[in-house]
């Protein structure tokens, strides 16, 4: 959390009372679709994939969560909403499981938690807006060099069919930019 905005103990003390270390094995989805979520998690190892599934079951991975990422479905959390997306487990996972209207309780009451908040929520924005120029203004190759320079292992750590979606292309067509690439 220091990384984010400095944590007094005291405050650090406040959110481990409304917080759960879990541990949670590949395949688990921790956010399902047409759920309304009540919690947030903070992912301390471990990779998560936030997709969306099509009506003929079709899928397309909107993210990928690395340690120390805030992981929730925001929309559906801060509507009180069913979540659109579907986050799951890629490997096995630790996290702290933190309850999120007990977190909005808080940040009424304590200024710091409140500052705290603000800055996860401004790098949620931040990296939703860096994916969606990437989106927009790179083609396909270059994504993938970006993903590279995100997450150096990535080939080794998600299966090519999920970076393939997350790129917006064909398993194919990523075999293919790997074998141009070498």
């Amino acid at each position: 959390m220091n990384s984010i905005t400095d944590v007094s103990e005291e405050t650090y003390n406040e959110l481990q009372k409304i917080s759960e270390l879990k541990k949670v094995e590949a395949g688990t989805q921790i956010v399902k679709i047409n759920e309304i979520p009540s919690k947030a998690y903070l992912l301390v190892s471990g990779i998560i994939r936030c997709y969306l599934s099509t009506e003929s079951g079709k899928e397309f991975n909107k993210s990928f969560y690395l340690p120390l990422s805030v992981v929730a479905s925001l929309t559906a959390l801060l509507n009180k909403t069913a979540s659109i997306f579907t986050f799951e487990a890629l490997t096995d996972c630790e996290l702290y499981e933190v309850d999120y209207p007990k977190v909005m309780a808080l940040c009424d009451k304590d200024p710091l938690i409140n500052k705290l908040y603000a800055k996860v929520l401004e790098e949620v924005y931040i990296k939703y807006e860096k994916r969606l120029v990437e989106l927009i203004s790179l083609d396909s190759k270059d994504r993938y060099l970006e993903l590279r320079q995100q997450v150096p292992n990535v080939d080794e750590i998600i299966p090519q069919y999920h970076i393939a979606s997350y790129l917006g292309i064909t398993p194919v067509q990523l075999s293919r930019i790997r074998k141009k690439l070498g």
